[in-house]
């Protein structure tokens, strides 16, 4: 049994859920003005629900691995975003955990090696392990008109994995929803729940790729259909995950089991000029809900800023394992927390990072060849050296240098232990 000093109780079970492009602004609990949500709303009134959680990062090949490891990217990844990092998996699979992840994003899939730890790992690739096959399923699925794997399925393939367990058999569990990721097709009534013809007649695909890629074509009452399906799609997700939960309860396995949910990133449209979730780090596309459910039964707000770093030290109860802090600590509501995003494309020269505090927030871009930091916004001048710190850091991390430095000093610890007895 895993324990944390600070939980008044052990669990013996952990689950990590969590949604592909789902923007906390979008979520009832997060005061959205629809009726998005209630599952999420009733399990936000038995958990600690953070106010201003933001993700590492903007889009899911950075974004996931930063949160199944709790490293900043630029080291979670390599350049062709392999995983570099160990994983929750692999702490709690060491710890006598069953691990088992379940989800369709070709980006985090084996073929990146993300099923790193994981006793099972249920990518919904079928057609082999290298990183061209992945990226052929994916444009097979489209083809198909088959994106990715329901919430239905998913929910289906997990609850086997776990009722295959032995009997009181500890167990990680990490699933990862697509619903809520485009183009934004939700089944049935949810097509119709805020719209009055749920797009029929209208090609929705061509339209979320004509958003994407001509923004400024999109008229107003094309981007509120866009809307529309896209809180459909969150309702219909919240629904399956209510469907997940029940099934837990009924099982007595959820009141002993630590729960997290949360998003890799969100999605924009429009408040900044583009759609889906491009390299930037707006808060449209990295504010995501994070909610921790404990089997002692806490709750309660908590409005100090939080990351999706974050989540494998509360789930390990090791900070030094991580970059982010446990969710079970008092939070400085001063902290500043940040994110990164690499660029793609004709952009792929810059990297992005952002520093957010409570109410304020600070973005700049880097260029990779130079090193030189341009600002953007009004933040003050506090946030903005802090910012400039954490960049030159990353920096110094990416190129090995405070390895390096980090190297020097241990050894040098090492001989002044040695010089004063303590090592044989």
């Amino acid at each position: 049994m895993f324990s944390i000093d600070t939980m008044s109780e052990d669990w013996e079970n952990v689950i990590l859920l969590s949604a592909d492009a789902l923007r906390a602004d979008h979520l009832s609990c997060y005061g959205y003005h629809r009726d998005t949500s209630p599952v999420l709303d009733e399990l936000a009134e038995e958990s600690i629900r953070f106010t201003n959680a933001y993700s590492a990062s903007s889009h899911t090949r950075e974004a996931v691995p930063a949160l199944l490891t709790g490293k900043y990217p630029d080291v979670a990844i390599d350049s062709k975003y392999h995983l570099e990092s160990d994983t929750i998996a692999s702490t709690l699979s060491e710890e006598g955990f069953a691990t088992a992840g379940f989800h369709s994003n070709p980006f985090v899939s084996r073929a990146y090696g993300f099923d790193r730890g994981f006793d099972v790992f249920d990518d919904d690739l079928h057609l082999g392990q290298h990183k061209l096959i992945a990226l052929a399923q994916r444009a097979l699925d489209k083809f198909r008109n088959r994106h990715y794997a329901r919430a239905e399925e998913i929910n289906e393939r997990s609850l086997n994995w776990i009722d295959s367990l032995d009997d009181g058999e500890s167990f990680f569990l990490w699933n990862h929803y697509m619903d809520t990721h485009g183009p934004y097709e939700p089944p049935r009534e949810y097509a119709t729940l805020y719209s009055d013809d749920g797009g029929k007649g209208k090609d929705v695909q061509s339209l979320y790729q004509r958003a994407i890629d001509d923004p400024d074509s999109v008229t107003e009452e094309e981007r509120q259909l866009l809307i529309d399906l896209y809180d459909g799609e969150i309702r219909y997700n919240d629904k399956r995950i209510g469907e997940f939960l029940d099934e837990l309860r009924e099982w007595d396995l959820l009141e002993n089991s630590l729960v997290i949910f949360t998003a890799d990133h969100g999605d924009a449209f429009y408040e900044h000029g583009y759609y889906e979730h491009p390299r930037y780090l707006h808060d449209e596309i990295t504010h995501v809900p994070m909610l921790v459910r404990t089997p002692d039964g806490r709750s309660g707000e908590v409005d100090a800023p939080v990351s999706t770093l974050d989540v494998r030290s509360t789930i390990e109860g090791e900070v030094g394992s991580s970059d982010g802090v446990s969710l079970f600590e008092e939070i400085d509501p001063e902290r500043t927390v940040f994110s990164q995003a690499r660029g793609e494309y004709e952009n792929e020269h810059l990297w992005r990072y952002a520093a957010r505090q409570q109410g304020e927030v600070c973005l700049c871009e880097r260029h990779r060849e130079t090193d030189e930091v341009e600002f953007t916004g009004d933040a003050s001048r506090e946030l903005r050296n802090e910012l400039e710190e954490h960049v030159q850091k990353r920096i110094r991390r990416m190129n090995g240098e405070e390895l390096e430095a980090e190297d020097e000093a241990d050894a040098e610890i090492e001989r002044r232990l040695e010089a004063l007895g303590y090592k044989e």
